[in-house]
């Protein structure tokens, strides 16, 4: 993949995920760029809502800025990206932001953000809470967001945000959408009553025929 079709394409999901209420004035997406240890990743002082390709910076894993526009610098939490891609080969590309509804889930005590919709046995592994609730703003504090992640592909910081992995840029633009979806839909079917999350057969039978890639194209 060339570095401007990358580029065009973490830019075109910042901008989807602000027009979407999903990522507002903080937050970013970072892509990994094939065949070197580094990323793209926006910088600090760059609107979401006005994000272009050129404006991108390259980052190594250690967080230190290797190129991008003059003036500009990495984001504070620019280590949660470097750690979780450093440990995490099979992952290309990282969204982390701060939806309120979905991070309910992390402040209420015994309710648990469980699989309620269809396209949430993505997340069947698991979806862990990282207990820190600090920006992640050192290497420490991104090997410690890595480590709760683990082998799985999303996940709730405590009272911060959220943090959704996946193969490429358009796949995390679409499991970023569906993370939502399913927290709103727990949020607003408490209100109804008794849940019912879906069932590990539920979940075999979804899996069984969604075919994830054609959905991601």
């Amino acid at each position: 993949m060339s570095d401007n079709l990358l580029r065009m394409q973490v830019a075109a999901c910042t901008l989807l995920l602000n027009d979407l209420k999903i990522m507002g004035y903080s937050g970013h997406v970072s892509a990994r760029i094939p065949g070197r240890d580094a990323y793209l990743i926006q910088g600090f002082d760059q609107p979401r809502s006005g994000l272009r390709p050129e404006h991108l910076l390259i980052c190594d894993y250690d967080g230190k800025m290797l190129s991008g526009p003059p003036g500009q610098r990495p984001p504070a939490e620019v280590f949660l990206h470097g750690e979780i891609l450093r440990a995490r080969p099979d992952i290309n590309s990282v969204a982390h932001f701060h939806h309120d509804i979905t991070n309910v889930f992390t402040l209420v005590e015994g309710v648990e953000l469980l699989p309620l919709k269809n396209h949430a046995v993505r997340w069947v592994s698991g979806m862990p809470v990282h207990d820190d609730p600090s920006h992640v703003a050192s290497p420490e504090l991104g090997r410690a967001v890595a480590k709760t992640l683990g082998p799985h592909h999303a996940m709730q910081i405590r009272a911060h945000g959220q943090v959704v992995t996946a193969e490429s840029v358009e796949a995390v633009l679409t499991d970023s959408i569906h993370f939502v979806e399913n927290a709103q839909a727990m949020y607003y079917a408490c209100a109804l009553g008794k849940l019912a999350p879906l069932s590990q057969t539920d979940m075999d039978s979804f899996a069984k025929y969604f075919k994830r890639g054609r959905h991601v194209d």
